[in-house]
């Protein structure tokens, strides 16, 4: 008889094939004509043999056809046959959906190690039409906020023009007039000492010439000694006149530069092409910062709104140039986009409500250069956004990432299901970046925790007090949008990826043949 023995191993099910014929026409075994065909020998015994092992394989795993049946052996007709020698359903099961056919060098598996591959037309189609207006929202506002025309701020306070010099020799003594000479030893003990030192000019208008200076010691006067590099601040009157200068910091070019070349090497090493475009889209997020948010809040704009316009550029520009043009990055730009709102709208309701006006030492400072008014809560809020956007970043790309590879591995995933696989991976990245960013907003705001340490209050009065309750706010606004962005850009990259035909979820690498 003619009865076909099945059998599933890890590849799919398996034909056992006899000597026996095929299938006569009276059985229904026909091609899709219904017409008899001549009953063709199958497989001989040897090759049947081989099939039966589980311990040996043929090098492809895909469906087998019988030399001269030139029947097509997929899609819905398969299950309907029972003489053609594809692969057989077990009754009581669900049908597999039909593998794509790899390359015959052993057992192939496909591996996403290469860029994403393009979007179907109609998940294009669907991103333009939400990110367009808001592209287009941004470019708006950046044009419309930017202080056209407008003279350069400058500060109302002398601050002097920088002028650099190194320190050959160095001696504490008491504080002396220039000319004036110490008669005898007798010192006040109460006195605050100063410190003398002999400085030669390096630029400015005294470039060469010799210099000393006398600087009172005081517990927050850095501590110069021979040899140092030093920054004085020139006020523009007599060259010759050390009243003119004044010791106030020490140079830190090169420092700065070596540490940057060692950070740029680093990131090219690790990262190579992706790793340079990432450097690009960080110097072009700080031309943004300097050239558009800077100028724009010292004109007098609105501090909110232009670090809102000013982060939407910067998400533009670093996402799309470091992570390539593709559906996942502007799944990850509508979710930073939803979150960065929702943190500006939560910053501002709650700074309101605690009555913070945002006027801290630096912000004070600020507008005493100014010599009018700035909104001193708006900078506050300003700063909030700013701060929350580089971790923005990471989350959302990851979890888009994180959806469109699930998405990929199987595509028979609904919406639903994406969404919640990929948000049980958001769960273990949320905490350790709300972790990140505490940490950040309270290593900035150290200074201020140890005074407020000290001050001998209470613990409700220390955190309601204005430095520290403005951390608070700051620290739990861009945490709540930080936590909300992982559900929000989880979902939207699930709706967008399901749409996405399974066509255009293959990676653009070629398989890899597995080992034996």
């Amino acid at each position: 008889m003619d009865r076909p023995d099945l059998d599933d191993d890890a590849t799919g099910p398996i034909r056992r094939i006899t000597d026996e014929v095929s299938p006569s026409p009276a059985r229904g075994a026909s091609g899709t004509s219904g017409a008899p065909r001549k009953p063709v020998r199958r497989t001989p015994p040897e090759g049947a043999r081989r099939a039966a092992d589980p311990g040996r394989r043929r090098a492809d795993t895909g469906p087998q056809r019988v030399p001269g049946d030139k029947r097509a052996d997929t899609g819905p007709q398969r299950a309907a046959r029972r003489g053609d020698t594809g692969p057989q359903a077990m009754p009581g099961t669900k049908p597999r959906p039909p593998k794509k056919p790899e390359p015959e060098t052993g057992h192939g598996h496909g591996h996403g190690h290469g860029p994403a591959a393009p979007a179907s037309k109609r998940v294009k189609l669907l991103l333009i039409w939400l990110l367009a207006p808001l592209a287009l929202a941004t470019v708006v506002a950046m044009i419309v906020l930017y202080p056209w025309g407008k003279p350069d701020p400058t500060s109302v306070v002398p601050q002097g023009t920088p002028v650099a010099a190194n320190i050959t020799t160095t001696a504490t003594g008491p504080c002396l007039a220039q000319g004036q000479v110490q008669v005898g030893d007798q010192t006040d003990p109460n006195a605050k000492p100063c410190l003398t030192v002999d400085l030669t000019m390096t630029d400015g208008p005294a470039n060469g010439k010799q210099l000393k200076l006398t600087v009172p010691i005081e517990p927050s006067t850095p501590r110069f000694a021979a040899g140092d590099a030093v920054v004085l601040a020139y006020n523009g009157g007599n060259a010759g006149d050390p009243a003119s200068f004044q010791l106030v910091d020490f140079q830190r070019g090169t420092p700065l530069l070596v540490l940057a070349a060692l950070f740029a090497v680093a990131v090219l090493v690790l990262g190579r092409w992706q790793g340079l475009a990432a450097l690009v889209a960080l110097g072009l997020s700080f031309l943004v910062i300097a050239l558009f948010i800077l100028p724009a809040i010292l004109a007098g704009e609105n501090p909110l709104v232009v670090a809102i316009a000013g982060s939407g550029a910067i998400m533009f520009i670093a996402l799309y140039l470091t992570h390539g043009l593709s559906a996942r990055t502007s799944a990850a730009v509508l979710g930073t986009l939803v979150s960065l709102a929702l943190i500006g709208v939560l910053s501002a309701i709650f700074s309101a409500a605690a009555s913070l006006t945002g006027l801290d030492d630096s912000t004070s400072t600020l507008i005493g250069s100014l010599g009018h008014g700035i909104d001193s809560r708006g900078l506050l809020l300003a700063g909030v956004v700013i701060g929350a956007l580089g971790v923005l970043d990471d989350v959302t790309v990851t979890q888009t990432s994180a959806v469109w590879e699930l998405r990929r591995a199987n595509p028979d995933l609904s919406w639903q299901e994406l969404y919640r696989s990929g948000l049980r991976i958001g769960r273990d990245h949320v905490g350790s970046a709300v972790n990140t960013l505490v940490m950040a907003y309270a290593g900035a705001a150290l200074p201020v925790l140890l005074y407020s340490s000290i001050s001998g209050v209470g613990l409700g009065a220390l955190l309601g007090s204005e430095e520290i309750a403005q951390e608070i706010i700051r620290t739990l606004a861009g945490s709540v949008g930080i936590v909300a962005a992982v559900p929000v850009t989880t979902i939207l990259a699930a709706l967008i990826a399901s749409r996405e035909p399974a066509a255009y979820l293959s990676s653009t690498t070629k398989a890899v043949p597995s080992h034996p």
